[in-house]
């Protein structure tokens, strides 16, 4: 057996008996092994830390200084201080402090018995204020996101999973990450965990440690800022696999799996990528 297949087969095993803890212990272990020259907290720069991508780093850098969504994280603002009809506010739903509401989500509501995910939570609070719920790939959902995430900057990741009906959640979020599916039989882990670093096509596929902690993201192929979920629905395109609907509980569950596998590293949202 080939090393790479090897070392794959067996993070599968160990993913599909482990404990939460072990899970992510493996997984961050798994990157430190393939790519030794970086520190953990240095994957919130997704792809761009890679030597394979040098060139494209030094592009990223010149567009972070000023970055193309700054006129969402100031819109995102306007959006968090205004008022309902009812005379409440977005910040009367949460009870964390301000620069603590990215870094809370996603949680399990035990009330629920569903994940919360940060965008699910705003939409949660327009509604119990009376309020129309806003679409959830891109527009105002994503500038209010990106306000949130900018605030929470160097804040860490730290997804809990302390109840059965968490752990449940979880798993779910798990088998989706590793399920293949589609046209081409793929997961996320194929690209992301697998082969990240490899290339496909023109593009370098990114390490999925770290993913969650850059969004919402402005996109040069979208020309906008983009929620997650606008971006597990390409990835599942990609693979020509049919989408899961924006904060269906397939993706939420994803999302609280995949964060999961980032604790500890920081949250730095919002973020520009190709």
């Amino acid at each position: 057996m080939k090393p790479v297949i090897a070392l794959a087969a067996a993070l599968l095993a160990t993913a599909v008996q482990a404990s939460p803890e072990q899970d992510i212990s493996e997984f961050q272990a798994y990157y430190e092994k393939r790519f030794p020259a970086f520190s953990l907290n240095e994957y919130v720069d997704g792809a761009y830390i890679l030597p394979v991508y040098a060139d494209g780093r030094a592009q990223w850098e010149e567009v972070e200084e000023f970055p193309p969504y700054e006129a969402n994280v100031e819109a995102g603002e306007t959006l968090w201080n205004q008022s309902f009809a009812n005379g409440k506010m977005y910040a009367d739903c949460f009870t964390a402090p301000l620069e603590k509401i990215r870094a809370s989500h996603p949680y399990f509501d035990e009330a629920t018995q569903q994940v919360v995910t940060l965008e699910y939570a705003l939409n949660n609070c327009r509604k119990e204020n009376g309020e129309k719920p806003l679409k959830w790939k891109k527009g105002p959902i994503a500038d209010l996101s990106a306000f949130l995430a900018w605030q929470s900057r160097g804040q860490k990741i730290d997804v809990k999973i302390e109840s059965e009906g968490a752990r449940k959640a979880y798993e779910e979020g798990k088998q989706f990450f590793y399920a293949k599916r589609g046209q081409l039989n793929m997961s996320c882990a194929d690209c992301h965990v697998y082969n990240a670093g490899n290339k496909a096509r023109s593009e370098v596929l990114s390490p999925a440690l770290g993913h969650v902690s850059h969004w919402p993201v402005y996109r040069a192929k979208w020309s906008e800022l983009g929620t997650l979920h606008r971006r597990y629905g390409g990835c599942n395109k990609n693979i020509r696999a049919t989408p899961q609907k924006a904060q269906s509980e397939a993706y939420r569950n994803l999302e609280f799996f995949h964060t999961a596998m980032s604790n500890g590293l920081e949250f730095n949202g919002p973020g520009y990528r190709k």
